[in-house]
């Protein structure tokens, strides 16, 4: 069950709520770069990216989003655009009147940048430099207002404040107070349209951050959507494996609604390993799903082969789960789960089912997977003339 959340209207593409978990990644060319940066997002939104995210360190990044949008819509991309700030509250200001939505970080939003110092406040001295960030936060929140203008508040591991450092130390507690601070204002200034995002390098962290901020933000009635990642997941199978570990786990427990997978390669390369990780966490269906087993002794055909003839003949029905089982011990119990499936039945004959319904049996191989198709194919043809 996913956890219920507000919708946020982020551009023209709303998230949470009722909406699919959304795809999103980020650019690596400078932001000056106009040209480069419209080229990237191209790239990143044919893959099948729903939202771009572009660092902008100074004003004049954050000015150039205006160019980079106006050069996307001439070209008819209509992606949502996302800047990311640090260190610098009045960029977020002027990044709030022409993006689709600002990120800041608690950790350096209004708290200088990390020292590394311990820092000892009585509780009126922290309630103090609470008020601080309020009085900052609130402008942006008004700017954000008046735009349409949705925010993220993105607390990393990595960047917590000396403020909070001092006084929860390097933990899940911290990190979640860092965001519960900006949030609380958040809702006192019944600002909703607010994404959250708790992320680590470290997956145990980070899962068990973003459980535990589920946990509190439940306890004081909010709502608000979450982004999930690996940050620094790195590149090839590691960062694959790792944000497939982090992001899943919370996936399956209901948790998110956007996810960015953070690898250390082209932007665009990073959106079908999101969408993989999605469907293999049942929450979002895009492609056709193969169900197959590893194979053993009982084995009644070249599983290998038969797997990569079915894959692309049926590649393109997107949503479909089908099952390749080498022998009736895997299959059908263990393929109930599918749509279809394909088991073998004796030495060079195979039967076909319907989820848990055999349809034809004993076929011989040679034939199977082309009466495989035929069936599907009539099969999905009798299901939408039902519709």
């Amino acid at each position: 069950m996913r956890r219920k959340t507000v919708e946020v209207q982020v551009g023209n593409l709303p998230m949470g709520g009722d909406n699919p978990v959304r795809v999103q990644s980020m650019t690596t060319v400078s932001t000056m770069d106009t040209e480069g940066c419209i080229a990237q997002i191209k790239r990143i939104v044919d893959a099948g990216g729903e939202y771009v995210r572009l660092t902008t360190q100074g004003v004049r990044e954050a000015e150039n989003l205006k160019n980079i949008k106006e050069g996307l819509r001439r070209d008819g991309y209509d992606v949502p655009i996302i800047a990311d700030v640090h260190f610098n509250a009045n960029v977020a200001d002027v990044a709030a009147l022409y993006a689709d939505k600002v990120r800041i970080n608690p950790g350096n939003y209004v708290d200088p940048a990390r020292k590394f110092k311990h820092l000892d406040y009585t509780d009126e001295e922290y309630a103090d430099e609470i008020k601080k960030i309020e009085e900052r936060f609130v402008p942006f929140l008004n700017i954000c207002k008046e735009h349409h203008t949705a925010i993220r508040i993105g607390v990393n591991h990595g960047s917590l404040s000396d403020r909070i450092m001092s006084r929860y130390g390097d933990t899940p507690e911290g990190m979640v107070e860092s965001c519960m601070e900006f949030l609380r204002i958040c809702v006192k200034e019944n600002f909703l349209n607010v994404v959250i995002s708790i992320k680590a390098s470290n997956t145990e962290i980070m899962v068990r951050t973003v459980r535990l901020l589920v946990a509190t933000m439940d306890k004081e009635d909010m709502h608000f959507p979450i982004h999930l990642g690996v940050t620094e997941a790195g590149e090839g199978e590691d960062g694959r494996l790792k944000s497939a570990v982090g992001i899943g786990a919370l996936l399956i427990d209901g948790i998110g609604d956007t996810i960015r997978v953070s690898l250390s390669e082209a932007p665009e390369k990073e959106i079908p390993v999101a969408y993989g990780i999605l469907q293999a966490a049942r929450v979002r269906i895009t492609k056709t799903e193969y169900i197959s087993c590893p194979g053993c002794g009982r084995t009644l055909y070249n599983l290998e082969e038969t797997i990569a003839r079915i894959k692309a003949a049926t590649s393109h029905l997107n949503g479909l789960k089908i099952a390749i089982m080498g022998c009736i011990v895997n299959g059908p119990g263990e393929m109930a789960d599918a749509d279809y499936g394909y088991v073998g039945a004796a030495r060079g004959k195979v039967s076909l089912y319907k989820q848990k319904q055999c349809i034809e049996m004993n076929i011989p191989e040679e034939e199977a997977v082309d009466r495989l198709l035929q069936f599907i194919e009539e099969d999905q043809k009798k299901v939408k003339s039902e519709k």
